[in-house]
């Protein structure tokens, strides 16, 4: 005899799984470059870490929950526009944060490029809160 099982568990957007399978990504290589620095004891690239564990793993694993549990605004343009703003900044901002560290000044402009993209980003997101949760 066969049954089938239906869940009653919510599922989660598919815009909240992209964002925390992202965020896992961010996660194993913040974690990798810590373990990397310990071992050699060389802190250079300590705020590249420290903004991949936050921009990278903290930032997007919160904004997938969120898009999760509000559908709405994870399925909005602005949802759309903060994603590729900060999943095209992100790696750029870091690698030129790097070669900064290990003295590559000519990169700066690069760099503040970068962090105004990731910026519009988070301001997209903010917008998107204020417009699409609802109580």
């Amino acid at each position: 005899m066969q049954t089938s099982v239906t869940s009653s568990a919510p599922r989660f957007s598919d815009a909240g799984v992209i964002w925390l399978k992202l965020a896992v990504v961010y996660l194993i290589i913040g974690i990798s470059m810590g373990i990397a620095m310990g071992a050699s004891q060389n802190f250079t690239l300590r705020p590249v870490h420290a903004h991949i564990n936050l921009l990278g793993w903290t930032t997007m694993a919160l904004a997938g929950l969120i898009y999760s549990v509000f559908p709405k605004a994870g399925e909005s343009r602005l949802a759309r526009l903060h994603f590729w703003l900060l999943n095209l900044a992100l790696p750029v901002m870091m690698s030129a944060l790097a070669l900064l560290l290990f003295g590559q000044v000519g990169v700066a402009p690069v760099l503040a490029l970068a962090e105004i993209v990731a910026a519009l980003g988070i301001v997209a997101f903010a917008v998107n809160m204020f417009i699409n949760l609802k109580h």
